[in-house]
């Protein structure tokens, strides 16, 4: 197919994409938890805990964007390839681990392991993507992450019994059967990535060029909000898994009750990202991302209200906060993509992979020192405060950068040029850096401009 077939590509990758980031979403949430319980059997304290959960994601830190800056001219699923690698051995050696240390260090493999597939998988539904489809092809990409952490859990917590003094090997077991859940990802690694030189009109393809300074990144229009607003829905996410059994506890809630909760606030998330194309259409990329973090925002603090709230009612406000929250993640990934440089957009998906562990490590530890100051609803006004935060920041990015419409600006193709002349016989084109420069054709009011001819110096004659 080439640069200017109409024909729209089929979507059987993304499906398989999906079906890939499911078994491997999955084994990360079904492991993480087992790998806590192992760790007590081990004798581990709250502080030991801790320093294990932090190296799953402060390792990858170490190398996020190295991989995003590999990805930006390279191929992207010898990293999926890696990754799922990297999860099942994690998981299964985690299991085997006879030592606190030996467990940091395989979790910190396991973190490691699936940085480099959400990397690589990301990369692909934006080189993959026509500018239009961007939206709709990341909201269902991260359904795979939403069954993942739906099933993810459960399974964990049907494998694992404390009775007995049975932690220890149970634990171990569903760490083993976490890495099994992770290799079954192979089955439907193949042909996710277009190795033609060409791809369909719109879509990202590897851009050449000098490597993009990470703090020119940084300050490109649309990448801080949409990194802030994933680490922000992220931290929300994660604190109220944490926290949620506090208040079932403080609130006599059976914890069954509260697994439930968490279950609906999982399966809405999953049901804002099957109707996110028609949201964009109703409300408008901007609007959509503004909305949702401003009421995520509130519903946070609604959960902690003084007044005792039913469950019925805090299962409708769970519903609305995991709906809300669903718009995130997917919509924070195009508006890094149509913002960031074209020759960067690899290294920006790994920045705002970075910012996501930064929000696991700080978050939570910011969240328990609030609480153990000013009690359970502290965390969620925290919480309240990012995403409302991260709602004012995406209304900065306006319709140009973050909305995806303005042409050659990240959010759309570029007009299409006619090349005449040497370039039309095989000679190279002008890059777009020389074309967007001062000399570029065109740009006048009144038509295109010629561009005046530097009149040849003559000679000097010999002696």
């Amino acid at each position: 197919m080439t640069g200017t077939d109409t024909r729209r590509p089929g979507r059987g990758w993304l499906l398989r994409l999906v079906l890939t980031f499911s078994f491997a979403q999955g084994a990360v949430s079904m492991a993480r938890p087992a790998v806590s319980y192992r760790a007590l059997a081990l004798g581990a304290d709250e502080r030991a805990i801790g320093v294990i959960t932090a190296v799953y994601a402060l390792l990858p830190l170490l190398v996020a964007v190295p991989l995003g800056r590999r990805t930006n001219h390279g191929r992207c699923a010898p990293l999926l390839v890696t990754g799922v690698a990297l999860i099942s051995g994690g998981c299964a050696l985690s299991g085997l681990a006879g030592s606190l240390p030996a467990m940091a260090a395989w979790s910190g493999v396991m973190g490691l392991g699936h940085l480099c597939f959400v990397i690589g998988a990301q990369s692909i539904v934006a080189r993959r993507s026509a500018p239009e489809d961007r939206d709709r092809n990341f909201g269902h990409f991260t359904i795979g992450a939403s069954l993942g952490q739906l099933i993810g859990p459960a399974a964990a917590g049907l494998v694992i019994s404390e009775h007995d003094g049975r932690m220890a090997p149970t634990s171990a077991t569903a760490l083993l059967v976490s890495g099994a859940v992770a290799a079954v990802s192979y089955a439907s690694l193949w042909r996710l990535e277009q190795r033609a030189r060409t791809v369909p009109s719109g879509a990202l393809a590897p851009a050449a060029g000098p490597p993009v300074p990470v703090r020119g990144i940084l300050r490109t229009r649309g990448v801080p909000a949409g990194i802030f607003m994933s680490l922000a829905v992220l931290s929300a996410t994660d604190i109220l898994t944490a926290y949620l059994p506090v208040i079932g506890e403080d609130r006599a809630i059976a914890p069954t009750t509260i697994g439930l909760l968490l279950s609906l606030r999982a399966a809405a998330t999953i049901a804002c990202r099957l109707v996110m194309t028609p949201m964009i259409r109703w409300l408008g990329r901007t609007a959509l991302m503004v909305v949702s973090c401003a009421l995520a925002g509130v519903l946070c603090g609604g959960l902690v209200l003084p007044v005792p709230v039913p469950v019925w009612a805090l299962a409708a406000m769970l519903l609305a906060l995991g709906f809300c929250l669903g718009v995130g993640q997917p919509l924070s990934m195009t508006t890094v993509v149509q913002a960031a440089p074209e020759r960067a957009r690899s290294t920006a998906l790994a920045l705002r992979l970075t910012g996501n562990r930064l929000g696991q490590v700080a978050a939570p530890a910011g969240a328990g020192l609030l609480a153990g100051v000013a009690g359970t609803a502290a965390p969620f006004a925290l919480l309240g405060a990012l995403l409302l935060a991260s709602a004012a920041l995406a209304a900065r990015t306006g319709p140009e950068r973050g909305g995806g419409t303005t042409p050659g600006a990240g959010g759309g193709p570029a007009p299409a040029v006619k090349v005449t002349g040497p370039a039309a016989e095989g000679e190279a084109a002008p890059a777009p850096e020389e074309e967007a420069g001062q000399g570029r054709v065109g740009h006048g009011t009144g038509g295109p401009q010629a561009r005046p001819q530097a009149r040849p110096q003559a000679r000097p004659k010999g002696p």
